[in-house]
C-alpha cells in the first residue's frame, strides 16, 4: 500500500511525542538537576549563540567524514575483488581485518597522530578505520553470491574472468554494496567526531564538532553540548540522504527490493 503522506506524518508526530516526553522529564526533574538536560528551546538557543561557531566545526567534521568515507570506498571495493577471487585469500585476510575494525579508536589516535601528526590526515585515517570494515564485508559478499546458475551461463558463453567479475558479479553485488556504504555513511560523523576528539586539532580554527564538544563539556555549556550532538546528527542524516538517492538511481529501474517498496 503505497501512501506517501505516511511518511511525513509519522515521523512528524514521532518528533512531536520525542519533544513532549523531553520536556515533562526536563521538568519531572528536580530543579537542581534540570541542567543536565536542557529542554528542546535551549538547545534551539544555543544552536543562534554559538552558530558560527557550530557551523565552522560541522565544516572541518564533514571534510575529514567524507575523506575517510571515500578512502574507505576505494580501498574496500579494490580489495573485495580482490577478496573475492578466493577462499584461501579470504581465509587469510578476514582475521587481520577484523582486527583492524575491533582495535578502538582512542588506542588507534595517539598512533596516527604520532605517524601523521593532529589534526585533518588523522581524523581521515581513523574515520576510513571505522567506515572501511561493512564496506569491504558486505561488498565481498555480495561478490562471491551471484546467481550460480547466471555463472554457469557465462560459462557456457565462454565469457573469461574479466567479463564475469565486471559484466556480472559486480551488477550483482551493487545491493549489497550500498547496503555497506549505508552502514558506512552512519559511521562515518561519528567516527570523525570521536577521531577529532582523540586527534584533532584546533590550528587555524581546524577543530571540528569533537572538539567543540570536548570545549563546552568543560565549560558546562549543555546546551550547546546538546546542539553539537544534534549537528552531528544532521551531517549523518544528509550523507545518508545522498546514499539512499544514488542507491535508488542505481538500483531502481531493475532491482526487486525497489520494486516491491513500490507496490
Amino acid at each position: 500500500m503505497n501512501r506517501p503522506w505516511l511518511r511525513i506524518l509519522l515521523p512528524a508526530a514521532a518528533g512531536s511525542l520525542l519533544v513532549a516526553v523531553w520536556y515533562g522529564v526536563h521538568f519531572w526533574l528536580d530543579e537542581e538537576l534540570r541542567f543536565l538536560l536542557p529542554t528542546p528551546g535551549a538547545v534551539l538557543e544555543a544552536f543562534s549563540a554559538h552558530g558560527p561557531s557550530l557551523a565552522r566545526a560541522a565544516w572541518n567534521t564533514t571534510q575529514g567524514a567524507l575523506l575517510g568515507f571515500g578512502l574507505a570506498i576505494v580501498v574496500s571495493f579494490t580489495l573485495a575483488i580482490f577478496l573475492s577471487l578466493s577462499a584461501l585469500v579470504r581465509q587469510s585476510l578476514y582475521p587481520f581485518l577484523m582486527a583492524l575494525q575491533m582495535t578502538p579508536l582512542p588506542v588507534l589516535a595517539p598512533i596516527c597522530v604520532i605517524w601523521f601528526g593532529a589534526g585533518l590526515p588523522s581524523v581521515t585515517l581513523l574515520t576510513f578505520v571505522i567506515a572501511f570494515f561493512p564496506l569491504v564485508v558486505n561488498t565481498t559478499q555480495g561478490l562471491i553470491s551471484t546467481d550460480r546458475h547466471l555463472v554457469e551461463l557465462f560459462g557456457l558463453y565462454r565469457a573469461n574472468r574479466f567479463q564475469q567479475l565486471f559484466l556480472l558479479r559486480v551488477p550483482a553485488a551493487l545491493p549489497y554494496f550500498f547496503t555497506g556504504l549505508r552502514i558506512a555513511a552512519t559511521l562515518a560523523p561519528i567516527g570523525a567526531v570521536v577521531a577529532d576528539m582523540n586527534a584533532g586539532s584546533s590550528a587555524g580554527d581546524g577543530g571540528g564538532l569533537g572538539f567543540q564538544a570536548v570545549i563546552y563539556s568543560s565549560q558546562a555549556k549543555y546546551p550547546a553540548l546538546f546542539a553539537t550532538a544534534a549537528t552531528t546528527c544532521v551531517l549523518g542524516f544528509v550523507l545518508n540522504a545522498i546514499v539512499l538517492t544514488i542507491a535508488w538511481l542505481a538500483l531502481h529501474h531493475w532491482h526487486d527490493s525497489y520494486e516491491r517498496s513500490d507496490r
